[in-house]
């Protein structure tokens, strides 16, 4: 069969495309560039695409039917850059991939860990020799009691790393877990903004939950609250963010993820003009730390997104069920 791959990253991706191209006997075609309508050509003759994160609008979601693909694959666990409701209408399939929550999880914990231990005030002033104490007093895991919103795979994961840490956790999820109950308390939304000085996100971002940390949310916390995101930006407002931690209500806040990042990520952009002032905003507090949604990145979670993207396109072509089927 033949897949058409963009976004092809030869520097970590190669190796893996390559590999599983010549195990699965596929015909891999690719570009280094996003998806756009400039290049939407080069999937002629292709019925199967993979992608990354680039937003597929449904203008572009049109183009590609009409050049005949039947299925969009993206390489990530969200989806919400890719039109379902275009893809629907067209009749056009999309997937997901799943890769190991390990990588997702450690990165939490360590935002964790960083917030509440003042890590980047601590570097920023190392740099500068300056070895003083005031100011970068931090606070110690045990003591913290955690909400854990979302237990699917990698929520479950941080739960039971921050077990070891002899924290207290609260849980909340739409469809509960049995087995989260071993070592987490489920509640409700207001208990846990209530309750928890940490709150962490783990969930795909959906239309009844985007801004799910607004300024009301927000408001229900404990002063001081630490705020972790390795989801989707979207999860949380980002103006009531800024808000919270000019306020002081928020202590902490450690971003993977941010609204509005598409077309920035994974780019060389130093010498840009970004017109992201929120982004700046947030870089500038002394008790925010942001990532370039980098959580993910390890070489098995890289192996296991191009490995499980083809082999959904696979199951589609064969008629076998694809556990990474969304549409």
């Amino acid at each position: 069969m033949k897949i058409f791959v963009y976004s092809y990253r030869e520097f970590d991706e190669a190796q893996y495309f390559q590999q599983f191209a010549e195990e699965f006997g596929i015909d891999l075609g690719f570009t280094t560039e996003d998806p756009a309508p400039e290049n939407a050509e080069l999937a002629a003759g292709y019925e199967y695409l993979s992608i990354i994160t680039t937003k597929i609008d449904a203008a572009l979601m049109q183009r590609f039917h009409d050049l005949g693909v039947k299925m969009i694959s993206t390489r990530t666990i969200g989806y919400d850059h890719v039109d379902l409701d275009a893809a629907k209408r067209l009749g056009m399939h999309v997937s997901n991939v799943s890769y190991s929550p390990e990588c997702v999880a450690d990165y939490t914990v360590m935002l964790m860990l960083m917030s509440i231990r003042k890590m980047k005030r601590i570097m920023q002033r190392e740099e500068l020799n300056d070895f003083s104490l005031p100011g970068i007093q931090g606070r110690e895991m045990p003591d913290m009691t955690v909400g854990v919103l979302g237990t699917g795979r990698i929520g479950r994961a941080v739960i039971r790393d921050l077990t070891g840490f002899g924290c207290r956790i609260y849980a909340y999820d739409k469809y509960e877990d049995d087995d989260v109950r071993e070592h987490a308390e489920y509640a409700d939304l207001d208990a846990i903004f209530r309750e928890c000085d940490i709150i962490t996100l783990h969930m795909p971002l959906l239309k009844d939950n985007r801004h799910i940390i607004g300024a009301d949310a927000i408001a229900k916390m404990k002063d001081g609250v630490v705020l972790i995101n390795t989801a989707r930006g979207g999860l949380i407002d980002t103006k009531a963010l800024i808000e919270g931690i000019e306020s002081g209500k928020v202590g902490a806040a450690g971003l993977d993820v941010i609204e509005d990042e598409f077309g920035m990520y994974y780019f060389d952009r130093k010498s840009d003009v970004l017109a992201k002032r929120d982004l700046y905003i947030l870089r500038g507090f002394p008790n925010v730390t942001v990532t370039p949604h980098m959580a993910f990145y390890t070489d098995r979670s890289v192996s296991d997104m191009v490995r499980n993207s083809l082999l959904s396109c696979i199951c589609r072509e064969t008629g076998k069920e694809d556990p990474w089927r969304v549409l």
